[in-house]
């Protein structure tokens, strides 16, 4: 772990959360270490994933040297304790990484949020002690990274229909059923896979259990072909009388409704983060642009229509931020966030799609060409208002809530 974690672990206790408490999404209202974090991302992003980015999305080509760079810099286990081999951070840092790394790559930043809150979020959380030796000390590193495994090709939105069963057979349980939009899928190294063990208590009888891979019994689907974050792979899972071991069982049998739900609480805050990445990098191309583009004899920056967009950007951007960010410091404080992630990831999610689309009405022609980064951003940003929960489910999400808080 390099000199700049060591410090931020160090520090991270101290760091102060009145910035986000009065609302204010400015850097220099935010502590010392958060300062640095961003500082250490950005810097990493610029040299090493921007460039590369429009090169990763063309051929299709997992950032292999770039993970494991971050792994080196403890940006694929922020929230693991030291003790495990991960960073020791808070959500807040998170959040932050997770915004600037997504801003060089966005494909690379979901990469990370995989990792880090889908795969290792509920091992930490719920994994015993023999769990995260296995499963979260050598995924910390960036030489080995995990997946999550929820969504069937009939249950969409619904997680608790899963109609993949693990049934117990000679103290084994043999699973079987597929898996669909599975991140990772084909470089992870282990999984979270979400199984029925008992159909008769609905979603109370659905388990998670840690897989292997590759395993006997598993097989994996082709790879998507996706309209962005296309450095990121994309498959199907298949299991075929997989054997598990109840070892292997995370949290406890009938709790696997219950983690994932959780979990993608928090893996809406990493969402949410990606999708501002995007959403910001869509308003720096925009602006450049627009600074060097001349009409009518003057910059079109000084256009009214042209500034128009550029405040209605910049005013959706900014307030996902504070959403995410409160979001991300209510995880920190322990306090209840269900409402506060959704909120995050509808609103990032749309900022992104909203800002990419801008971009390339601001650089019109050349908006529409892969020469420029803005139609990458504009496919890139499609996906956050899908995946970890569609913008209808976050709705529901929100209300429900809301309505919970009326007593009504």
């Amino acid at each position: 772990m390099t000199s700049t974690v060591m410090f931020l672990l160090k520090n991270i206790k101290c760091a102060s959360y009145s910035s986000v408490i009065r609302g204010i999404a400015s850097l220099s209202q935010l502590s010392e270490t958060h300062q640095m974090i961003h500082k250490m991302c950005r810097d990493f992003a610029e040299s090493e994933l921007k460039p590369n980015a429009a090169k990763f999305d063309r051929e299709h080509l997992f950032p292999e040297k770039q993970i494991k760079q971050m792994g080196e810099l403890g940006l694929l286990a922020m929230e693991v304790p030291a003790e495990l081999g991960g960073a020791g951070l808070d959500s807040l840092a998170y959040a932050i990484a997770m915004e600037e790394i997504s801003r060089g790559c966005a494909s690379t930043g979901v990469i990370m949020s995989v990792n880090n809150s889908l795969y290792l979020g509920p091992l930490n959380k719920f994994g015993n002690e023999n769990q995260k030796e296995k499963y979260i000390k050598p995924f910390t590193s960036g030489k080995k990274i995990g997946c999550f495994a929820l969504s069937e090709p009939g249950n969409g939105s619904d997680a608790s229909a899963a109609s993949t069963t693990a049934l117990l057979k000679d103290n084994k349980y043999i699973l079987n059923g597929s898996k669909c939009w599975i991140t990772n899928g084909y470089e992870s190294k282990a999984g979270i896979v979400f199984a029925t063990t008992d159909k008769s208590k609905k979603h109370k009888g659905i388990t998670a259990f840690i897989i292997d891979k590759p395993c006997p019994g598993l097989s994996l689907g082709k790879k998507e072909d996706k309209l962005g974050i296309r450095a990121s792979s994309t498959c199907t899972l298949n299991l075929e009388d997989c054997s598990i071991d109840p070892e292997n069982i995370l949290g406890g049998l009938g709790l696997g409704f219950k983690i994932a739900m959780m979990t993608l609480d928090s893996g809406r805050i990493g969402i949410a983060s990606q999708a501002l990445g995007i959403a910001q990098a869509s308003l720096d191309v925009a602006v450049d642009y627009a600074a060097k583009r001349e009409a009518f004899g003057a910059s079109i920056l000084k256009l009214q229509s042209i500034q128009n967009k550029i405040a209605d950007m910049a005013l959706r951007l900014e307030s996902a931020r504070l959403f995410t960010w409160r979001a991300a410091f209510l995880k920190d404080k322990k306090q209840p966030f269900s409402k506060e992630a959704a909120m995050a990831k509808l609103a990032a999610s749309e900022a992104a799609t909203f800002n990419s689309h801008q971009c390339i009405q601001i650089l019109g022609g050349m908006g529409y060409v892969s020469d420029m980064p803005a139609e990458r951003h504009y496919r890139d940003a499609r996906i956050t208002e899908i995946y970890e929960g569609t913008s209808e489910i976050q709705r529901l999400v929100i209300a429900n809530n809301v309505i919970k808080e009326y007593n009504v």
